[in-house]
């Protein structure tokens, strides 16, 4: 018979606990959901630890704790039926040493580059290991908030990225010479885009297989299903399987060997994962990507030796860590990195004594050493003894966190270990039995004495918002009246009020856009303005407006990729004529109002030339009529979109058509250090059911959307089109 894994480890604790009735208050069989266990010493009137918090004492309680605990785990381990089989796989050991991994936007402008169309890994990591010390594993993110735009479903979107499945590959292999693993991500609610014609977990393992991803992300899964496992295998591809919300079935965890982990309590006593404690070797990588101060989260994973999720780049919103913050995640990512054995210790134990209040520890033993990792929960400095520890003649010690061997106090057979910890500040110590072997030990304290002659605390832990700037538009050539299919639009006073329908980002610094009269971007915006007279077309720019402009000019996109893909052996279909062209780039809207002596409208231009002066909802009003725009489509399909000037009723004041819930339109593009996006005004007809994850429509004039822009064949949708301005003779109207 096999012995358990946990063998050991449910049987280490034989010492006296105390009395049975003491024991009896840790009584953890009804912990069966959630992501994080009880923690021992409450104080009274807990969970109002801003009362009582001062009276915890973690240490009268933490061994009795951990012995029920331990039993805990075993019951639930045997109702689970569980079995260790896929995290003694060789193939999927590498899950274990997946200490920092972080969600990529493919948008990401140091991971692609638009100007050379081409991918840029190595840019991407150096920046990383410059800034907090490197990424054992990536999510190469491709699918929302861009998806719902128009029907492609998930799977269609990985083969529009720059150079189809093979630039995917491409970029795939560049991470894995880097030592960097490959997630791709899953999406159970992509039901109302494109029918797939296959099951989520086929379609995505015939991805997996064809770039050679190493694991599966499933976006808003409570535990990956095992279906998803099983098609990769059937494809010759194992993959690692990593859901983004907490397994809500403790099976999962037997197929599941990482997940994520979110929102830990950050109270007096930190808290321990439950998947963590239930199977030590199960990586967790803790998510927070909203966080600005990440110490707790930094703590918790010290604490419990989990990973993290080092995301940054939150649907083109940039939330950087601080200096402070990507220092510490460096040095831990340097002593897991160092010891990846131990931090999946089976032996692992949370809540070792400690010599001080508000300090925590946890130990994490191996065969012929043990580490420690601390975390100081004050806000103050807590220097002095903080461990004692059973000793043997011949240990040595050694201050991992500083990069120096210790000489501790040795007292009644104890050894006293003195660490300085600075205020929320962390501390490592690493023991090793006489005569274990210290084979590259030297370089390890090295690297870690370098990194500490810095304190932490003298890095900065201020936040600060990506600033962005509008991409300029050159004027055109004034022109006294307007030209042929254009309306003018008379000068005077706006007051220009909109704001983002993003549906994650709250109010923050950082979301939206930053207009130039603002000092970062925001979801809200308002600005009452002189406008110039000019001149609007009346209409979007059709189809064969824009087959002129490509026999004149002979104008052909570098990145040809879904160019007019709703066009036939290079002409619109038959009776699309007058529809609004589509399926073009803001490079190839641009290209086309060069052509024509016209470019594309400022956003507030868009804005006052279908709400004039009085603020409407809607350019007819501001009440909503469906007469006033094309029918919507609920379907999975997009439809051909309806003629222009199908819909005189809804022309805004100055008689400008077709503005809102017909096409989206390009108008201005906005550009930081890692991301492109364009405004989109207008809303389209196609409304793709199921799920509130798909772009948000726009139709309100105080509202509109931003799109980010990764290339041209990805942006290019069957959706969005554009109509242009000219600019007036000065002193015009």
């Amino acid at each position: 018979m096999t012995a358990s894994p946990y063998e050991t480890l449910d049987d280490a604790d034989s010492a006296d606990h105390g009395p049975a009735p003491l024991r009896s208050e840790y009584k953890f069989s009804h912990v069966t959901t959630g992501r994080y266990l009880p923690t021992p010493g409450k104080a009274p009137g807990w969970p109002f630890a801003d009362i009582g918090g001062w009276m915890i004492d973690a240490n009268e309680s933490a061994a009795d704790w951990l012995a029920e605990l331990r039993d805990w785990r075993r019951e639930h381990l045997v109702r689970i039926g569980y079995d260790d089989a896929n995290y003694r796989r060789p193939e999927l050991l590498w899950a274990q040493r997946n200490f920092v991994h972080a969600q990529m936007m493919v948008e990401d402008r140091y991971f692609y580059d638009a100007e050379r169309a081409e991918y840029t890994v190595d840019r991407y990591l150096d920046d990383l290991i410059a800034r907090f010390g490197g990424i054992d594993s990536v999510l190469i993110w491709y699918v929302y908030p861009n998806i719902g735009i128009d029907d492609r479903n998930q799977f269609d979107l990985a083969h529009d990225l720059p150079g189809g499945l093979d630039g995917l590959r491409r970029a795939v292999q560049a991470f894995q010479a880097r030592g960097v693993r490959v997630f791709l991500p899953a999406k159970p609610w992509d039901h109302g885009t494109r029918d797939p014609g296959t099951s989520h977990w086929e379609g995505l393992a015939e991805i997996v297989a064809a770039v050679g991803a190493d694991g599966i992300n499933g976006d808003t899964f409570n535990g990956v299903p095992r279906a998803f496992l099983d098609a990769c295998e059937r494809h010759g591809r194992p993959v690692v399987l990593q859901p983004e919300s907490t397994i809500s079935s403790e099976e999962q965890l037997i197929w599941n060997v990482q997940s994520w982990g979110k929102k830990a309590p950050d109270g007096p006593v930190p808290p321990v994962s439950k998947w963590k404690w239930l199977e030590p070797r199960h990586m967790v990588n803790y998510e927070n990507r909203w966080g600005r101060d990440r110490t707790h989260d930094l703590q918790y994973c010290f604490f419990n030796g989990i990973g993290y999720n080092a995301w940054e780049n939150i649907w083109g919103i940039w939330n950087q860590f601080t200096p402070r913050n990507a220092e510490v995640l460096r040095r831990i990512a340097t002593i897991y990195r160092a010891f990846p054995e131990l931090v999946v210790s089976l032996d692992w134990a949370p809540y070792q004594p400690c010599l001080q209040r508000g300090v925590f520890a946890s130990r994490f033993p191996g065969a012929d050493r043990a580490l420690w990792t601390l975390i100081n929960r004050h806000e103050y400095p807590i220097d002095g003894e903080q461990l004692a520890l059973p000793h043997v003649d011949g240990t040595r010690y050694y201050d991992l966190w500083r990069g120096q061997p210790i000489a501790p106090r040795v007292i009644d057979g104890e050894a006293v270990i003195e660490l300085p910890l600075e205020g929320r500040g962390f501390g490592a110590l690493l023991a090793l039995a006489p005569g274990a072997d210290t084979d590259g030990l030297d370089a390890i304290l090295a690297t870690l004495a370098a990194q500490a002659r810095t304190p932490i605390g003298a890095h900065s832990a201020a936040w600060q918002p990506l600033p962005q700037a509008i991409v300029e538009v050159a004027p055109t050539a004034p022109q006294t009246a307007a030209p042929e299919g254009m309306v003018t639009i008379p000068g005077g006073e706006f007051l220009f009020r909109v704001g983002g329908v993003e549906i994650e980002g709250f109010d923050w610094a950082g979301l939206d856009v930053q207009y130039p009269w603002e000092s970062c971007p925001r979801r809200h915006h308002r600005r009452r303005m002189m406008l110039a007279t000019f001149h609007i077309d009346r209409h979007p720019v059709t189809n064969a407006q824009f087959a002129r402009f490509l026999a004149d000019s002979g104008y052909a996109p570098r990145d040809a990729h879904n160019f007019l893909r709703h066009w036939v052996d290079g002409a619109p279909r038959p009776g699309w004529a007058h529809k609004p062209v589509t399926w073009v780039s803001l490079e190839d809207a641009r290209a086309y109002a060069q052509w024509a002596g016209k470019r594309l409208p400022r956003e507030w231009e868009w804005q006052y030339a279908a709400q004039g002066h009085d603020g409407r909802r809607y350019p007819w009003g501001d009440t909503w009529h469906d007469t006033c725009v094309p029918r919507v489509n609920r379907g999975r399909r997009l439809l051909p979109p309806a003629d222009v000037g199908a819909h005189p009723q809804g022309a805004s004041p100055f008689g400008v058509e077709d503005l809102i819930g017909h096409v989206w339109q390009w108008t201005d593009e906005y550009i930081d250090t890692h991301t492109r996006a364009a405004i989109l005004r207008g809303g389209s007809s196609y409304q793709p059911q199921t799920s509130h994850w798909y772009f948000p429509q726009a139709y309100r004039l105080d509202q509109h959307g931003k799109y980010l822009l990764m290339a041209p064949g990805k942006d290019r949708s069957g959706t969005v089109g554009f109509r242009c301005v000219v600019d007036a003779e000065r002193g015009h109207g």
